[in-house]
């Protein structure tokens, strides 16, 4: 099957870091630019953080910059998310999914941030 499974998600206290895995079971992982989306309540699904193919290269969304690391292992096919100094509005539901053409959305993992 193709689809991915993220997990890591969790309640965590303003400052606090978390690390977002997702289980990529694509075929074409290695050839394809990933990237990790967030919903925040209210608001519509956004592109935070992304990762290249050759060399890595990343890009970030200008609220998550500085903050946030985005890595893959594509021999595991593997995508993470190293989050730090985690804010409120850092809440919402974390996708992982291709940059573009993208893929049915899996069940993402919710990230809490509160005191």
């Amino acid at each position: 099957q193709e689809q991915f499974v993220e997990s890591g998600g969790g309640l965590v206290q303003p400052g606090g870091s978390l690390r977002l895995s997702c289980a990529a079971s694509v075929s074409i992982f290695r050839h394809k630019a990933m990237g990790w989306y967030r919903q925040s309540p209210g608001k519509e699904r956004e592109l935070v953080a992304s990762i290249s193919t050759f060399e890595s290269s990343t890009k970030y969304a200008d609220s998550v910059k500085g903050r946030f690391t985005i890595s893959r292992e594509n021999a595991k096919k593997m995508l993470y998310l190293q989050m730090t100094s985690l804010e409120a509005e850092d809440t919402g539901v974390y996708y992982c999914n291709f940059v573009s053409n993208i893929l049915p959305w899996g069940q993402g993992t919710q990230v809490t941030v509160s005191s």
